[in-house]
């Protein structure tokens, strides 16, 4: 019973202490994952609070289970048009890149340490892949709003990169304890591995996603089921032998796809599930470390993880996307930047200790002295990186508050709130607002008073509306209800003038008195700005023609909608 006690004691006060820590984050621009893993080693057994805990089995399974739940919350925030211009590249750097950059820092562990070619390469593979949790997290956090082509790889990239690192990994800790592989078997592995994780995980997230459009359960239950059954996709994927980390991911990313109410239950849920799997696994892995360890192995892990910043992740992205893909030079600098170390390497790190290799601790302070100086020199400049780079776009206008009426079983109505920052509606008339036709007020708030809103009622700044409607009207509200100082930040961005994609190039030419090729002027705007930009554009993307910087400020699928122009 004491132990009980104790355990509750301890794992609320950190968590709570974690979660209050988080304002560190905010406050003085500490990458918040670091915080968690700094109260973990805080609270060790050479720390402040002198808790014990060495158990690698324990810490395994807790970092399994917290990953997957990661993956899942991932997975379900992410749109599959992303997949448009995400999909390949973020593949090419899952495997390829994962591959070379464990080979070069493997290359140099071997000499750093003075091991083997077999151990060097272990010290690679483990710290060879991004991390989803530190990707989401510090992309998420942040607030940082890239262009769609950047943010896409970068996303799905973290979510599918694990089974390669999981297979150097296992493949490596087998050929030094002697149970080594054929060829073949290697190969057959490798494919079941990505064959089956994505086989389960589409279908099974598919299937899953169908199932809770049709059932009909109390609300606080849908988020329950997704996860159980996301776990079970793991589970079975991973006793077939393919990669459950990959496999959660895509369940989440087909349920998430698949429009229904559920979503609106589920999504809340897994936030908070999401935090707590992070500050858990980070602290549990804070906990393991014993920094006297950490500071013997100090300066050579410095040297890897400052070569894997600076060297092996840039000349992997370089290999593995430049060549194949339309990225621009800024952009591959800004994805070389973002290749953050977080949990998985430190999970991965147990391996060893579990398979029994020799000098296993070497290989867990390393992984964590690599996620440590990931997080803090990678972590926290990747706001100033994203600016610097170019690479960021406005944030576009949302609404304060919405949430569903549980009216439609789909595509049901939401109350949105929006404060009246536009200065051209002030004392305008609600009738001569430009309002979706599916839309309506139904009440406004003014100096804490509601008001019943009729057709003569005249708008003031300051105000707070209430809409309801539905997810198509948003684009029209938010542009209705998008304040000055976000008409500022557009017009700078985007430009003055606007032009439609379907633009003929000639009567534009002829406006600014521009000179074009005979090929050219039978050409749409937005044709030129494509075959410009190499295929594949995003809102951001801008073409510098004529002293003009012509900027795509719309997009509708494939199709480029329209054009800002933008002068030096």
């Amino acid at each position: 019973m004491e132990t009980i006690n104790t355990i509750f004691i301890l794992s609320g006060f950190l968590i709570a202490l974690s979660i209050v820590g988080s304002r560190l984050s905010t406050l003085v621009g500490m990458p918040l994952l670091l915080v968690f893993l700094v109260l973990g080693m805080l609270a060790g057994e050479e720390g402040l609070l002198g808790i014990s805990f060495d158990d690698y089995s324990v810490a395994f399974l807790i970092g399994h289970l917290a990953l997957a739940m990661i993956l899942l919350d991932g997975g379900l925030r992410t749109r599959i048009k992303t997949f448009r211009v995400g999909f390949r590249p973020a593949l090419s750097l899952a495997t390829l890149g994962v591959f070379i950059t464990s080979g070069l820092i493997g290359m140099l562990s071997m000499w750093v340490f003075q091991l083997s070619l077999l151990e060097g390469l272990l010290v690679g593979a483990i710290v060879g892949s991004t991390d989803a949790a530190a990707v989401f997290s510090m992309l998420g956090g942040r607030g940082i709003n890239l262009n769609e082509r950047v943010g896409a790889t970068l996303e799905i990239e973290s979510g599918t990169n694990d089974p390669m690192a999981i297979f150097l990994t296992i493949l490596l800790v087998e050929a030094l304890v002697g149970e080594v592989r054929g060829p073949v078997d290697n190969i057959l592995f490798l494919f079941t591995q990505f064959g089956l994780g994505l086989a389960i995980g589409v279908g099974g997230g598919w299937s899953i996603g169908r199932l809770l459009r049709w059932v009909d359960l109390e609300p606080g239950l849908y988020s329950l089921l997704a996860l159980a059954l996301g776990f079970f996709v793991f589970g079975v994927t991973s006793v077939l032998g393919g990669s459950g980390f990959l496999a959660i991911y895509l369940a989440g990313l087909m349920i998430g796809n698949q429009p229904g109410r559920h979503l609106n239950y589920i999504l809340p849920v897994h936030d908070g599930l999401a935090w707590l799997s992070q500050i858990g696994l980070f602290l549990i892995l804070g906990l393991l470390v014993n920094p006297s360890e950490l500071l013997e192995y100090a300066v050579p892990a410095s040297l890897v993880a400052l070569a894997l910043i600076f060297v092996a992740r840039p000349l992997a992205v370089l290999i593995s996307v430049k060549p194949f893909f339309k990225f621009r030079w800024r952009e591959i600098g800004f994805i070389s930047w973002v290749g953050l170390r977080g949990a998985v390497p430190i999970v991965l790190a147990i391996f060893p200790v579990i398979g029994g290799v020799q000098n296993a601790s070497l290989y867990f302070n390393v992984a964590f002295a690599v996620v440590l100086m990931s997080l803090l020199i990678q972590g926290g400049a990747i706001g100033w990186m994203a600016r610097w780079m170019k690479v960021e776009v406005p944030a576009a206008m949302t609404p304060n508050l919405r949430g569903p009426l549980g009216v439609l079983p789909e595509n049901d109505y939401e109350m949105f709130v929006y404060d009246v920052a536009n200065a051209d509606l002030d004392d305008v008339p609600i009738r001569l607002l430009r309002f979706p036709s599916g839309a309506l007020i139904s009440a406004i708030f003014r100096d804490h008073a509601m008001l019943h809103p009729k057709g003569s009622t005249r708008l003031q700044l300051g105000d707070v509306i209430c809409v309801i409607g539905q997810t198509h009207d948003l684009p029209a509200l938010n542009r209705l209800f998008n304040g000055d100082a976000k008409h500022r930040q557009e017009r700078a961005f985007f430009g003055t003038f606007t032009f439609e994609g379907d633009a003929r190039m000639r009567d534009v030419a002829d406006v600014y008195g521009l000179t074009l090729s005979p090929r050219e002027k039978d050409l749409t705007l937005a044709d030129f700005v494509s075959l410009r930009v190499g295929g594949n554009p995003v809102v951001g993307d801008d073409v510098d023609w004529h002293g003009i910087h012509w900027v795509v400020s719309g997009m509708e699928g494939n199709r480029i909608t329209k054009v800002g122009l933008r002068l030096y």
